[in-house]
């Protein structure tokens, strides 16, 4: 599910430092402090930048000095993952822990896992079976602390989040990082990067310096319903006017695979996104990248970009844009392809009946993975839509329209 792409270069890039950082961190819905912490010291380091949380606990993070818009530009992502969370202490090094997020009930079987007290100390356990109770953020499991001396896992307390047993995160010959956490934390090092470049400095911060009013939130619970993006309407921790460029990262398919860089995502399941903000992010991907995402039937593949980006309707799942619209702004997403989603390998196959589980042994959870060029891309377009925030009259459908009026209504005879 793989495009070829050119291999990383010798010296890698810097941008790709917090994406190694950020990707392996534990988080799970209602859990995600480990990585609320990273993102404050961010911010912290760039005094010129204010981070603040809304009433729900949603990240916001702008310059303290750019000159406010009626329209600012938000770039979103979400800071948790499908994983567990410790719901109950059964018994010393026993717990009981439900688990936030979608995920295959077959992964779940005799499964190892690793659990982390609030000291960041981890513990090797095994999920032993279903508990009796389940609660709406996800079913209930039994997990045993395991190859350790009595008593050990006895500082797991309620609250402790705990994630499948996976290596860390690398980036491999062929470009790809494979980590425990793409899904939204590689979206959320790709927005932490564009406001580097946007905001470099002090000076670049400050009102008057023609920097454009674009603004970081970073929403909580969104694997088990979108429930930070919710309370942020509530809220209004945007204001009304606002535009919305919504990160993600989707489950790669044929036709929007992993190296086929970033994608303009149209709309997901539950709704089409705004159009005019959609086509303007696709007209500036066009700008950026060097040309359209693939050539029309009338061109050869030669006048197609130079630089791979997609544009697609993601049909399979949904996301925080469709919450983002139906509460009445103008929003969009964007989002990076994505390898064994959910920590899911051999997905395909698993739900086609086809796995084989003779030759590859129970389905066991493994890494997820994307394209560094894909990511790199993404922090591209982002900077170039920060730099030039997207208007209605980007989409050019307008101008197009007009243009090809008054060339050619001739033909109808009037």
């Amino acid at each position: 599910m793989t495009m070829p792409a050119p291999a990383p270069a010798a010296d890698p890039d810097p941008r790709l430092g917090t994406l190694l950082d950020l990707t392996p961190i534990p988080t799970a819905s209602g859990r995600e402090g480990r990585v609320v912490r990273f993102i404050e010291r961010w911010a912290q380091a760039r005094p010129w930048l204010a981070f603040t949380r809304d009433p729900a606990g949603n990240l916001v993070i702008q310059a303290r000095e750019a000159k406010p818009s009626p329209t600012p530009l938000f770039i979103t992502g979400h800071l948790d993952h499908p994983a567990f969370v410790v719901e109950r202490v059964l018994a010393p090094g026993v717990v009981e822990v439900s688990f936030r997020g979608g995920v295959m009930d077959v992964f779940f079987e005799d499964a190892p896992v690793t659990l982390y007290d609030e000291r960041d100390a981890p513990y090797a356990a095994r999920l032993t079976g279903l508990a009796s109770t389940s609660s709406p953020a996800g079913k209930h499991y039994v997990a045993e602390v395991e190859g350790a001396p009595r008593g050990a896992g006895a500082n797991l307390r309620v609250g402790d989040v705990g994630t499948w047993t996976l290596p860390g995160a690398e980036i491999d010959a062929q470009g790809l990082l494979h980590t425990p956490c793409c899904d939204d934390l590689a979206a959320v090092a790709a927005a932490l990067e564009a406001m580097s470049a946007l905001f470099p400095t002090a000076e670049a911060a400050r009102a008057g310096g023609g920097a454009p009013d674009v603004r970081l939130l970073f929403t909580l619970a969104e694997e088990i319903g979108f429930i930070g993006a919710i309370a942020a309407c509530k809220h209004q921790t945007m204001p009304k006017g606002s535009r919305v460029l919504a990160l993600e990262n989707s489950r790669a398919f044929p036709d929007s695979p992993v190296g086929g860089g970033p994608i303009v995502r149209v709309g997901d399941r539950l709704s089409v996104f705004t159009p005019w903000l959609t086509a303007a992010c696709a007209a500036r991907a066009e700008q950026a990248f060097g040309g359209a995402a693939q050539p029309r039937a009338s061109q050869t593949s030669a006048q197609a970009s130079p630089r791979p980006w997609q544009r697609k309707l993601m049909a399979g799942g949904a996301c925080e844009a469709s919450v983002f619209c139906h509460a009445g702004y103008d929003a969009t997403c964007l989002c990076l392809p994505l390898g064994n989603y959910h920590n899911m390998p051999h997905l395909a196959e698993l739900q086609g009946g086809v796995y084989d589980r003779a030759a590859l042994g129970p389905p066991r959870a493994a890494r997820e993975f994307i394209h560094t060029q894909d990511y790199l891309g993404l922090i591209d377009l982002l900077v170039a839509l920060g730099r030039t925030p997207p208007e209605a009259a980007d989409s050019g459908v307008g101008k197009m329209t007009e243009r090809l009026w008054n060339e050619r209504k001739y033909v109808l005879g009037a």
